[in-house]
């Protein structure tokens, strides 16, 4: 054999082993198992929630105003006492409104004087046109025409000036009333029974009516903290889920270690746009909905305005088929004829070649993956209610997501090592 003949075995030897190492190493890719979480469909009691955070407030609150203006000189209760309905609560100066009150008294007793004379005077106007009348009825000399004339205008002009006095007479009395009612203003009492949870002002200070801003004229405010709610925002997204008497879970930041139940009990219909910044610095608005949780045993010491968690529950379902929400993912899938009964044999012919994406999951068989579509009810904090698609005892893909995201119909999987998985977590 000569060297150039052994030189070309050897590199044709050297093409084959590179060969069938890519063709072995292509194969052990092909047929090498996706390591995977695997779990088998069971049942479970699932719970699901709405969770909406806000904060504490009264059911009944009162803000107390000033109707007038003057400087406050008496505050009988301070924040945080009970008072009961009509008690007194705050003095406003009344020196200038008793002053109007003694100029009204004034005014309707001048007037009723004024009054008196007038109707004196249109009394004696009207006999005189009752004589002249007379006269005139007897016979037509005894009594000049021009006479009796004046004597109907002087009528006339009483009549006018005494209806004229009386209206001035109702103006100064509508006046007086007026005046007492603002002095009634100055001394201000509890509309109802309840607690001081806010005094913004104090003695010395000027009260001012609240026309075009109710935090300038507010005074204090009296709440019934007999009956709490939380009042959260919920998620447009969220807020159809929620119905009037759903039972709540409510935890308040200032009680860490109690949890208190309460029922749903107004749902809003009109959205709250709250304005929101983006990570690239554009004004977005989230549409939230208010809902009013009545709590059912709230603590004797609580205060309005304390934040507050709610966890509202939708619906439940007891020991229903249920998969791991993670397991749940979308493929295209291939639609079937039974899946257009009823329609002409074209579109059933068409419907089989054409894909649409479907949720699903990763049915597992003798070492095999196949995406099968399910459909899903409720969903818990870790899982989903399985309505059709799935039976009881069925081994699933059930992590991880990285695995389930890149999972192919048909891909073979094992089971992953799950002790080597939990040493690397506690680690």
């Amino acid at each position: 054999m000569s060297r150039r003949t052994k030189v070309w075995t050897v590199v044709g030897m050297v093409v084959l082993a590179v060969a069938g190492l890519v063709a072995f190493r292509a194969y052990r890719q092909k047929n090498r198992a996706t390591e995977v979480r695997l779990e088998q469909v069971s049942r479970r009691d699932l719970v699901s929630s709405v969770t909406a955070s806000g904060k504490i407030e009264a059911k009944t609150s009162v803000d107390i105003s000033a109707d007038i203006t003057g400087r406050i000189i008496d505050i009988a209760v301070r924040e945080g006492d009970l008072v009961k309905k009509g008690q007194f609560l705050l003095q406003i100066d009344p020196a200038q409104y008793q002053a109007a009150v003694a100029r009204a008294q004034g005014a309707v007793a001048s007037t009723q004087a004024v009054l008196v004379q007038t109707r004196a005077t249109r009394d004696q106007a009207q006999r005189a046109w009752n004589r002249a009348h007379q006269l005139t009825q007897l016979g037509e000399d005894l009594i000049a025409p021009e006479a009796v004339e004046q004597a109907q205008t002087a009528y006339d002009v009483a009549e006018a000036t005494y209806q004229s006095t009386r209206a001035q007479l109702e103006q100064s009395r509508a006046s007086l009333q007026e005046a007492k009612d603002n002095l009634a203003k100055t001394r201000l009492t509890a509309p109802m029974s309840g607690r001081v949870v806010r005094l913004a002002v104090e003695e010395g200070e000027v009260a001012v009516p609240g026309t075009f801003s109710r935090e300038t004229g507010l005074l204090m405010t009296v709440a019934d903290l007999s009956v709490i709610l939380a009042k959260v925002q919920v998620d447009e997204t969220d807020v159809v889920r929620l119905r009037q008497r759903d039972s709540v879970e409510v935890t308040i930041d200032a009680y860490p270690d109690t949890t208190f139940w309460g029922d749903v009990s107004k749902i809003s219909h009109s959205a709250k746009l709250t304005p929101t910044e983006t990570a690239s610095g554009s004004t977005d608005r989230a549409v939230d909905f208010d809902a009013e949780i009545t709590l059912r045993k709230p603590p004797p010491d609580i205060r309005p305005d304390l934040s507050c968690t709610a966890r509202i529950i939708t619906d439940t379902r007891d020991r229903a088929v249920s998969i791991p929400i993670i397991a749940l993912t979308v493929r295209d899938h291939e639609k079937v004829p039974n899946e257009t009964e009823g329609a002409p044999a074209i579109d059933t012919l068409r419907a089989r070649f054409k894909k649409r994406e479907a949720e699903g999951v990763f049915v597992v068989r003798n070492g095999v993956a196949t995406f099968r579509p399910v459909k899903t009810g409720v969903a818990g904090e870790e899982y989903f209610e399985v309505v059709d698609g799935l039976r009881e005892g069925e081994t699933i893909v059930a992590g991880t997501y990285q695995a389930i995201r890149d999972l192919k119909d048909g891909a073979k999987v094992r089971q992953a090592d799950t002790t080597k998985a939990r040493e690397t977590k506690a680690s």
